[in-house]
Order: C-alpha cells, then structure tokens, then sequence
C-alpha cells in the first residue's frame, strides 16, 4: 500500500511541477531565448566557470556549449577571460545584464503557483515539514 501511496504521489508532483505549473516557457519568453540559454545563464551566473565544466554540469557537449556561450555573448551577457590559474583556458563570467536576465529567470522560476500560496498556514506548514525531510541534509 505504501510503495502505490508514494507511486501516485510522486505521479502528482511530477504533474503539478513539470504540467501545471511549469515556468520554462515564461523564462524563455520573458528573456527571448530557449530555456538551455537561459540554464547556462544561470550556471554561469551562480559561479564563473570554464567552458568544460559548464558542458559537464549542462550534460551536454562541449562544441554545443561554444555556440550557447558564443549566443550570450553577442547578447552582452556573459564574457569569456583568461583563466587565472591557466591561461590556456577561458572563464566565463556574468556581465551585469547577464546578472540581471539571470535574477529574472530566478524570479519567474521561484514563484509559487497560486494554489500553494492559497493552502492555508497548517497545510502549508505540513507540506514544508514533508518537503524539507524528503530534502534532507544539503549535499556538500
């Protein structure tokens, strides 16, 4: 009974996160680019990174991140700098309207929907409590 409990629940998570409440398209559109510029930009903009680690956290290849990167850039939003360690390697860093675009994507992605923001303080009390010891301890 359980394993049906948490199969269905995990089922409706899914759909109120990723169906009826997504905000990819809302960041896309708020910031005239796909929803991976936008995840690279907010990569970038947590942390200056090099080209191939940026490839390893997006999951993807490092010729693909070039063209991301190359698109950011000529939108005047991240910057490639040598490396202070390794002047072979390139840094990318945020601009201040790359820190910008990427504090308005944080801002449309953290909004909570409407019905959580209607449960009443008890619920929403108790959806923290679960929500946070699903969590766990923060990794690292």
């Amino acid at each position: 009974m359980n394993e049906a409990t948490a199969t269905r629940v995990w089922r409706d998570l899914r759909t109120l996160v990723l169906e009826r409440n997504e905000r990819r398209r809302e960041v896309a559109d708020a910031l005239g680019m796909s929803f991976f510029r936008v995840k690279a930009l907010r990569r970038i903009a947590a942390d200056p990174v090099t080209p191939g680690d940026l490839a390893a956290d997006l999951m993807t290849d490092r010729p693909y991140v070039t063209l991301v990167v190359d698109d950011l850039a000529r939108r005047g939003l991240v910057e490639r700098t040598p490396h202070p360690r390794d002047r072979r390697r390139k840094l990318l860093s945020v601009t201040p309207a790359g820190a910008s675009a990427a504090e308005e994507a944080d801002r449309i992605l953290g909004t909570p929907p409407p019905g959580l923001v209607a449960l009443d303080p008890e619920e929403l009390a108790a959806l923290d409590r679960v929500v946070t010891k699903l969590l766990g301890p923060a990794p690292g």
